[in-house]
């Protein structure tokens, strides 16, 4: 009996390890330089290290990757079962339509500027085995690696192209009102409230060519190199001038010079459904991280079912770590906040010192 209990439990662990084997056997790829945990993956290095040299001016945090989030946006977004139900084509959402009929969908005006990286995306995608629909997710996750303290971001592949192109009204624009703006995330993938603020922390790393077309490449925030919070923070300042002309559509005042504020993100971040989520990720840079990371995963496959990709997030390089810390940027300080969660004091942050912060525009590539 005890030899038969014995031999039992052998079997037993020599199945787990088997098990454990097969989860975490690796395959060599054509390369000779890297492994993947399915083939499938193997090819994206390539395309990896050609896109960080070659559109990411060697893996810099800059306004192609500015861009390649925005576009990720852009395409995913595109779908409304709302519009589906009527009997009419409702979009694929993440499907590469945005490039794929960028004669048609850069004419959209939420859309506008958007065919500059689609047209410089172009080449990679005709010189590499992968689909448009692909690439557009995969470059802004790629890109976003290049920022310290932004989370790694999970990367699938296996999406059909697009054959047709999404429907005009289904990307938020920055003048639209907070209800519009939540109703568009619901309908497009049940996206929460909370989601909703987390994927717009993209606008930490993020500037503005065409809201004022005089000032391009105007940044959010004080620090559009990196991930982190200031975003979350100078939208709560009280806003007092402009960094261009003003009377831009979309556009209210900031609280410093050479800062862009759409009136959209500053709704949102005094709204009673969103600021105290908002104020939430003031310092907090952990949780910025991974609400972030999993409001961009949902995101990246909507049109898709998830089980029918291969995730290849293991291609994706660890950003570096953050290098800042939350403060007020140097001038401004806790009397110049807009409270506007009701339940909870906005935290104690220190100014940075020295003379009154301005910002400097994101330089073209």
């Amino acid at each position: 009996m005890a030899f038969k209990t014995l031999a039992s439990l052998v079997s037993v662990l020599a199945a787990l390890q088997a098990a454990n084997g097969a989860i975490t056997r690796r395959v060599s790829c054509p390369d000779g330089v890297n492994t993947a945990t399915n083939a499938a993956c193997c090819s994206l290095f390539a395309i990896r290290d050609d896109i960080q040299q070659n559109l990411f001016d060697g893996g810099e945090c800059g306004e192609e990757v500015h861009e390649s989030l925005r576009l990720t946006f852009h395409d995913a977004i595109g779908i409304s079962p709302a519009i589906a139900a009527t009997g009419t084509f409702g979009g694929g959402g993440a499907d590469g339509s945005i490039a794929l009929f960028e004669d048609i969908e850069t004419n959209f005006h939420a859309n506008l500027g958007v065919d500059e990286i689609i047209d410089e995306q172009r080449p990679f995608i005709q010189r590499h085995n992968i689909s448009t629909a692909d690439f557009i997710q995969f470059a802004g996750a790629i890109g976003v690696s290049n920022c310290p303290g932004a989370p790694r971001l999970d990367v699938f592949v296996g999406r059909k192209d697009a054959t047709q192109p999404a429907p005009d009204k289904t990307v938020p624009e920055p003048f639209d009102t907070v209800d519009s703006i939540l109703a568009r995330f619901a309908d497009a993938g049940n996206f929460s409230p909370a989601e909703v603020v987390a994927l717009l922390a993209s606008h930490t790393v993020a500037a503005a060519d065409h809201v004022d077309p005089n000032i391009p490449g105007t940044p959010f925030d004080s620090t559009p190199e990196l991930f982190d919070t200031q975003f979350f923070i100078e939208t709560q300042l009280r806003g007092t001038l402009f960094p261009g002309s003003g009377g831009n559509q979309g556009e209210v005042e900031s609280p410093l010079r050479g800062e862009l504020r759409l009136q959209s993100d500053s709704e949102l971040a005094r709204d009673s459904r969103t600021a105290c989520e908002w104020q939430s990720f003031v310092n907090n840079q952990a949780k910025l991280q991974s609400a972030f990371k999993a409001a961009f995963r949902k995101m990246t496959v909507l049109g898709h079912n998830v089980n029918d990709l291969i995730e290849c997030s293991e291609v994706v390089p660890t950003p570096p770590a953050p290098a800042s810390n939350a403060h007020f940027p140097a001038g401004l300080g806790h009397n110049d906040v807009e409270q506007a969660c009701a339940s909870t004091p906005f935290p104690t942050l220190p100014t940075d010192p020295g003379p009154v912060t301005s910002v400097a525009p994101v330089p073209p590539s």
